[in-house]
């Protein structure tokens, strides 16, 4: 938005000479009153954050685990607690109840992502009881769904007695990567096949969560219990190279939820309540801190200039992030 002299019957200052800046803001020199005044463009209200600072779900005991968003700003939450899919209209402060898990057959939902590409909404669920006698409810599968009307479009199961389906990437070829927890794998779904199948495994990252492409073509992905970022190259033939441990200029806490910003930097949320964005140079990436002080950070997603970072398995709020 423009502050500046604005048409009025008072004249607000006298105007001497202009500067663009490189971010596309204009600077215009005031030598009646001795300064400088900046003319900047925000954000289109679509997609922007400008007027919100969270948000929130219409839905009590939800326990969202992670979030995705469009490219026209719509906001998409999972639940663990209950596998509906609530969605936010481009710059709406409440997220509603969208796509029903009593009609979808959803169950323990953590990760979702929105692909514009192919007007899809990837989602991660799993199956619920098994344990201390309780009836198993569901299965652990890759799920997706149209991007605008929510109807169901497929389901691609995970191993039996497996991990947790978590979180899911997609690469430029349009093939599908799913991280599936406590069992250290990676599953891929290429396009057009009906089945996922492995396609990395290592103790190393056990505990495997976000993951992520950059522009070198590599899956990075990280493990909630070590702290550790690895690269997983992607072979000619397609198969996965041998993983990389990618040194950190400072120490990840439990790092989740992953995405990619640009074609070397990651945007990372810690549930030691932090977002940072990563900086990947070779076998080394610079950590920059953008937020501290956000309780149980577990997910993230870019909307216009700002970040959405999911706390407290609650809600979103919004960080101002401009990338570097």
């Amino acid at each position: 938005m423009a502050s500046c002299w604005e048409a009025t019957r008072i004249a607000l200052g006298r105007p001497v000479d202009v500067l663009q800046m490189p971010d596309g803001s204009v600077l215009i020199s005031d030598d009646s009153r001795n300064r400088l005044l900046r003319v900047s463009y925000g954000v289109a209200p679509a997609v922007g954050l400008q007027r919100r600072i969270e948000v929130t779900i219409n839905d009590t005991a939800v326990t969202p685990e992670n979030l995705t968003s469009s490219r026209d700003g719509t906001v998409y939450f999972g639940s663990m607690a209950k596998g509906t899919i609530y969605r936010a209209a481009p710059g709406a402060s409440q997220a509603e109840p969208w796509i029903l898990a009593s009609a979808a057959g959803l169950t323990r939902v953590l990760g979702v992502l929105a692909d514009d590409r192919t007007n899809t909404l990837w989602v991660c669920q799993n199956a619920t009881g098994g344990q201390d006698g309780a009836p198993v409810a569901g299965q652990t599968a890759l799920r997706s769904f149209d991007l605008k009307s929510g109807g169901a479009k497929g389901t691609y199961p995970l191993s039996p007695n497996g991990g947790v389906c978590n979180d899911i990437a997609v690469a430029a070829d349009g093939a599908v990567y799913v991280s599936e927890s406590f069992r250290g794998r990676v599953h891929r779904l290429k396009p057009g096949a009906t089945q996922l199948a492995v396609w990395a495994a290592s103790e190393q990252m056990n505990v495997i969560d976000g993951l992520a492409f950059l522009a070198d073509g590599s899956l990075y992905v990280n493990d909630f219990a070590t702290g550790k970022l690895f690269r997983i190259p992607v072979n000619a033939d397609g198969s996965a190279g041998a993983l990389v441990a990618i040194e950190t200029s400072m120490p990840l806490v439990r790092p989740d939820g992953l995405r990619r910003v640009g074609p070397r930097t990651l945007i990372q949320v810690e549930q030691q309540g932090r977002v940072t964005e990563l900086t990947v140079s070779g076998n080394r990436a610079d950590v920059r801190v953008l937020g501290d002080g956000l309780p149980r950070a577990s997910g993230v997603t870019i909307v216009g200039s700002s970040a959405l970072v999911l706390v407290e398995l609650t809600k979103a709020v919004v960080v101002p992030y401009r990338p570097q």
